[in-house]
């Protein structure tokens, strides 16, 4: 028994811990839990735990379901918003019956992806600006939410419900170890941001799940409601997750080069140029839902186009240079991915398409230096840039046939990951929005 092991298993009788929740995600990034008594830990630790992964989102058919979810003990923390009977949680790991790693858990397939860039000698670091709605209750389908407050960009003001939400929830974050950076009303009324400090790739997407649980538990316990949903108002911007990101070597940070007039080295240039040249097929992934395509529309500070730039905040890609000669903030910022991704598919594709940068040295293109939405098509096209998918439709064609995304996904997650986006894509094809019958009804 490893001593992270024998620290939670101690921990759990010093503190009275009652139940344990073992936390995994299905394919598209919904938060799944089993409850188990403290007297079956160590079993779960020594034999995993089984379920039946036929009814669980793209894990498994039905004749071949069995599923075991293995504990991870570095994941270990309490969760402070079950004082009555103390609660803690664990991420896991799913494995088939014979111990082989599932083809289906996402956290696996980051796993994959972050020890490819081991064995090139890299860890990746994220950083993540992670923008959110609260409303006042109640949210009723099919009818637009009414934002807890009317705030804008930055306003020190006294928003009341918000400003208290914000306080106690990041509190709550640092009670299960998750250090919050920076937190500040976003631009549309409702609408907040909390930014997670920077940690590896994996650690950062089990913090991810543990934040909008969270935010969603906060939100409950004041009365109001959260929503990660990209796009809830037509008429105010929609929810991002920008994510600053990082190679490093060691204690090196791969991306900084102390004379270049960006301060970015080759392998980050490269590593660029390799996320615009994929940028199209991973977009699905990044952006999976039919609503985050009114986010990508255009304005509102997300991307449109395929191009990169330094303070250009139409730009997919940005180069930001807050600490310009201080090597360990060296970074890309990739501004497109929603703060409803799963975050372990979404981060391994961008992994993937940025090792590919690097493997195939590939050359920067020429930065756009201009805001790309007040450009001309033409002006567009004669700089190279593309355009990001327009709809989900678009994005699941690109990924169709991208061999960098399903040979990073898996087989498994690939077929069924598009399978489940079709559906969604044909389902809102054919549904009529308040839209049409707003414009058409009355004229035809």
């Amino acid at each position: 028994m490893d001593r992270q092991t024998e620290y939670v298993l101690r921990t759990m009788e010093e503190r009275d811990v009652r139940f344990v929740r073992l936390w995994f995600t299905d394919v598209l990034g919904f938060l799944k839990s089993v409850a188990i008594a403290p007297a079956e830990l160590e079993g779960a630790f020594s034999e995993g735990v089984g379920f039946d992964g036929s009814a669980i989102e793209g894990y498994a058919r039905v004749y071949e379901s069995d599923m075991v979810a293995h504990p991870d003990p570095s994941s270990f923390q309490m969760l402070p918003w079950r004082t009555q009977s103390n609660t803690a949680r664990m991420f896991c790991d799913i494995s088939l019956p014979d111990g082989s790693p599932s083809f289906a858990d996402p956290r696996h397939v980051l796993k994959r992806a972050l020890d490819k860039a081991s064995d090139m000698g890299f860890t990746f670091y994220i950083h993540p600006e992670i923008e959110f709605f609260l409303f006042k209750p109640p949210v009723v389908p099919g009818i637009e939410p009414t934002p807890l407050d009317m705030g804008g960009y930055f306003d020190h003001t006294t928003l009341g419900d918000g400003t208290d939400f914000r306080r106690d929830a990041i509190q709550m974050l640092e009670r299960m170890g998750i250090s919050v950076e920076f937190s500040h009303h976003e631009g549309a009324p409702g609408q907040h941001e909390i930014d997670l400090r920077y940690a590896d790739a994996l650690t950062m997407a089990d913090n991810i799940m543990t934040f909008r649980v969270v935010m969603k538990e906060v939100a409950v316990s004041q009365g109001i409601e959260a929503s990660f949903m990209p796009k809830p108002f037509t008429n105010h911007a929609g929810s991002g997750m920008h994510t600053h990101m990082s190679l490093f070597e060691g204690d090196n940070n791969a991306f900084y080069d102390a004379a270049d007039q960006y301060r970015l080295s080759k392998t980050g240039k490269q590593f660029v140029a390799g996320l615009l040249h994929h940028a199209a097929e991973i977009t699905a992934v990044t952006n999976q839902w039919v609503n985050s395509y009114k986010r990508l529309v255009g304005g509102g500070e997300a991307p449109s186009f395929i191009c990169w730039g330094r303070n250009n905040r139409s730009a997919l890609v940005r180069i930001p240079m807050f600490k310009p000669d201080k090597a360990s903030s060296a970074r890309i910022e990739l501004r497109s991915i929603d703060s409803a991704a799963n975050p372990y598919l979404s981060y391994a594709v961008i992994l993937a398409a940025g090792l590919s940068g690097i493997e195939h040295e590939m050359e920067l293109p020429e930065e756009a230096a201009d805001d790309a939405w007040s450009m001309t098509d033409r002006e567009r096209r004669a700089m190279g840039i593309r355009n990001l998918p327009h709809n989900l439709d678009e994005a699941i064609r690109e990924m169709e046939n991208s061999e960098l995304v399903a040979e990073t996904l898996g087989e498994h997650v690939f077929d069924y990951f598009l399978r489940n986006k079709r559906a969604e894509f044909e389902e809102y094809r054919r549904h009529v929005t308040p839209h049409e019958l707003t414009t058409l009804l009355p004229r035809l």
